[in-house]
């Protein structure tokens, strides 16, 4: 199996969050999201408040990029904003690390080989020895 390096983009994300901001952030994401696969690192290091429209945006952009196969990864997260990820549950969705280097270092890993899960009998031994006895 083969792994390719993929080129880490980091993003600063504004530390206020306007429709308009999201708009102009969206067509310059998709812009940098052209390569198949793309890696994003957002350094959310600006941000100490969150708030609906900066939801919306981190939602937006994760679609844009897993609809090329790529991914993005959260970085530098203050406890507010983290918090706010949390209670919406939108950070089961990124992986989230404490600096920007240490998520474009992540990209950087290969994967874990897929394991092979075998499922456990069903009984129909047991069954046959009862049937035998």
């Amino acid at each position: 199996m083969s792994h390719t390096q993929c080129a880490v983009t980091i993003k600063q994300l504004p530390e206020r969050i306007t429709i308009d901001h999201s708009r102009n952030f969206l067509r310059e994401l998709t812009k940098d999201a052209d390569d198949e696969r793309p890696c994003i690192v957002f350094d959310c290091s600006r941000i100490f408040k969150m708030d609906i429209p900066a939801v919306n945006l981190l939602l937006d952009c994760l679609e844009i990029t897993m609809k090329r196969n790529g991914d993005i990864k959260l970085a530098a997260i203050h406890a507010q904003p983290k918090a706010i990820l949390e209670l919406t549950g939108v950070d089961r969705l990124f992986e989230i690390f404490d600096t920007t280097a240490d998520a474009a270092k992540s990209f950087r890993r290969l994967p874990s080989p897929p394991t092979l899960q075998i499922p456990a009998p069903t009984g129909t031994l047991h069954q046959s020895a009862e049937n035998a006895a």
